[in-house]
């Protein structure tokens, strides 16, 4: 059976007329009665009723046609799926993003994306820190990263989203807690939290920061995650720089505090070089129209320093 015999069936049904229905189908009446003879054939039923006046169908017939129509109309769908995901009108993008990123940025990028390519659905993987974001891009788990270059692993491109600074996190009752931004040559003799996670942009950061300052950070409590980071502060065991993405994330007893020192630290878009997939072209392109990521693709940072151990001496 072909779907030309399918079309033929179900435009005859719907006109009750062969000469109207070849009409319809731009082609001579007779071949379209030996199209429905021979499908009627290979069904071994008939299903029209013919007269000199009148075409009907017959029970099965109107059996045929509801399964007819659904073929038809599956068929046209899958065709009109294909034809959106070859020019980057929908699909499944899976999206992963550091902890902080979810509370600002993951909302702006849906959002956009949501207005600029309807038929995209995006599914998110948060709570992923830069090193096994990387991972993922690389093994194909993920499509799009929200990370913190630099990168370590090749065939990635990425654009830059936001540049921000650093914030410092302190108990309430922690003497430099108040609105006076801090130098971070006061931090000398105190306790850091850190995310202590190897290659953790951050703490590479945070670790060529505090060695401008002159001195190196009592790396003494590590956390894999942002919120615990400031549970572990608010218990008093140590002071945290982060990004100021973090003001998003309110902990009682913990106070965050200007830093005086310029210090920032990017984050950016990041995805598979060579990725053919139209819908992340056609959503980049979104994404930078609409301010989400600079057009410039030169992300240039100094190299990382060699990783600074737990509860590292100053």
């Amino acid at each position: 059976m072909e779907l030309r015999q399918l079309r033929y069936f179900v435009t005859v049904a719907q006109t009750r007329h062969f000469g109207r229905a070849a009409e319809r189908l731009h082609m001579a009446q007779s071949p379209l009665s030996q199209a429905i003879r021979q499908l009627e054939s290979q069904l071994e039923t008939m299903l029209f009723y013919r007269t000199t006046r009148r075409v009907e169908l017959t029970p099965a017939g109107e059996a045929f046609l509801r399964d007819a129509q659904r073929i038809l109309d599956s068929v046209e769908a899958a065709q009109t799926r294909v034809r959106l995901v070859g020019v980057g009108s929908t699909g499944l993008l899976r999206v992963g993003a550091t902890g902080l990123a979810a509370f600002r940025q993951l909302p702006r990028l849906a959002g956009i994306a949501a207005r600029e390519v309807p038929g995209l659905v995006l599914r998110f993987q948060p709570d992923l820190l830069t090193p096994a974001q990387e991972s993922a891009l690389e093994e194909d788990r993920i499509d799009l990263a929200v990370l913190r270059p630099p990168m370590r692993r090749t065939g990635l491109s990425s654009r830059l989203i936001t540049r921000e600074r650093l914030v410092l996190a302190v108990p309430r009752s922690h003497r430099l807690a108040g609105e006076e931004p801090v130098a971070l040559g006061e931090l000398r003799d105190e306790d850091f939290v850190v995310y202590g996670v190897p290659d953790s942009v951050v703490d590479t950061v945070v670790t060529q920061a505090c060695l401008a300052a002159g001195f190196l950070p009592r790396r003494t409590h590590q956390a894999a995650k942002t919120s615990i980071m400031l549970t572990l502060v608010a218990a008093g065991l140590g002071v945290a720089l982060l990004p100021e993405s973090a003001l998003a994330l309110h902990v009682e007893e913990v106070s965050y505090v200007p830093v005086a020192d310029d210090v920032h630290i990017d984050l950016a878009l990041a995805w598979r070089s060579d990725d053919p997939f139209p819908a992340l072209a056609r959503l980049l392109q979104a994404l930078e129209a609409n301010g989400f990521i600079a057009p410039d693709t030169a992300l240039r940072h100094p190299p990382a320093p060699d990783a600074v151990p737990l509860g590292g001496a100053r």
